[in-house]
């Protein structure tokens, strides 16, 4: 298991709840190796950081845990329509939180609209 650093003033655990399919559609990047998603907000998490994503999957029953390092930053200044935040990639090699969230989104990433991040 690998371990990682505890970094002064950033979390080594963040939760993220997506509830609704139009949010999990948004914020999925399936272009990032392995995976990845979007933490829109204002972290200040830097490329390489990486940390622990406690992830609330629409009506999965349980939490899946996933360790992810930062692959994208979106600093104050980006423009509408795009919002300030993090993009991660998921780097656990079971990849349990990328099989699920396919699994959610198949058959409708077509008819849903453009995501947060492109």
């Amino acid at each position: 298991m690998r371990k990682l650093e505890r970094r002064q003033n950033k979390r080594n655990l963040v939760t993220l709840a997506i509830t609704d399919m139009h949010q999990l559609q948004a914020w999925y990047m399936p272009f990032i190796a392995q995976g990845g998603l979007f933490l829109q907000g204002n972290h200040d998490y830097q490329l390489g950081d990486q940390f622990f994503l406690l992830l609330d999957l629409l009506d999965e029953i349980e939490q899946i845990p996933v360790a992810v390092k930062v692959v994208w930053v979106a600093g104050q200044g980006v423009k509408n329509p795009h919002k300030p935040g993090v993009g991660v990639q998921f780097t656990d090699p079971d990849n349990t939180a990328k099989d699920k969230i396919e699994t959610h989104l198949a058959g409708v990433q077509g008819a849903l609209s453009a995501t947060a991040t492109m």
